[in-house]
């Protein structure tokens, strides 16, 4: 089946969060969270290496929202449910459908941090994978310095597959980096 043609959950919830999908004007109070969280997210993630404006924002949910109608990338924020403040965002990158197999990557506002909120909502997105999408493989990859990205797969049961050395370049470019694989079947 085409995964255009599959009906999947724009919203999904959890005990505390709800999780949707990206929507036009969110671009600020995305960017309110990333320019909060810079001193955290710059080693580990591109986005946040250059301190991006409210409009590179805008357009980068704006492209997560059709990229999710197209079943190309499945991105999801993440918000408290009972006062709606922004959380973080995660979802499903290099989506395989031929499998069904995702990859799951996630950041979180660091005001928030410490309070389990990342566990819950990726928790759930990978028992959505498994059930709902009918997933075949979960995986989560991470650079093996990032002891905070690290913590969540692990405590979520996901198996260390194995550690690939010198898989990739650090965000700025300098270094050559290990990444961490897990995964969950």
């Amino acid at each position: 089946m085409n995964p255009v043609l599959m009906d999947i959950s724009t919203e999904i919830e959890t005990e505390r969060l709800r999780l949707r999908m990206p929507q036009p004007a969110d671009g600020a109070k995305v960017n309110a969270a990333i320019k909060a969280s810079l001193p955290e997210l710059q080693p580990w993630l591109g986005f946040a290496r250059s301190n991006p404006s409210v409009d590179d924002t805008e357009t980068n949910t704006r492209e997560a929202h059709a990229k999710f109608l197209t079943r190309e990338s499945l991105r999801y924020l993440v918000f408290l449910k009972e006062t709606n403040e922004f959380v973080g965002s995660t979802g499903f990158h290099n989506i395989d459908w031929t499998i069904p197999k995702f990859e799951i990557g996630y950041w979180i506002d660091s005001r928030m941090s410490g309070k389990g909120y990342m566990v819950e909502a990726v928790g759930k997105l990978t028992e959505f994978a498994l059930t709902e999408l009918k997933g075949k493989r979960v995986e989560i990859r991470c650079e093996s310095t990032n002891n905070k990205s690290k913590a969540i797969p692990e405590r979520l049961g996901y198996e260390l597959e194995g550690i690939l050395r010198n898989e990739d370049l650090s965000v700025d470019g300098e270094r050559l980096t290990d990444t961490c694989v897990y995964g969950k079947i």
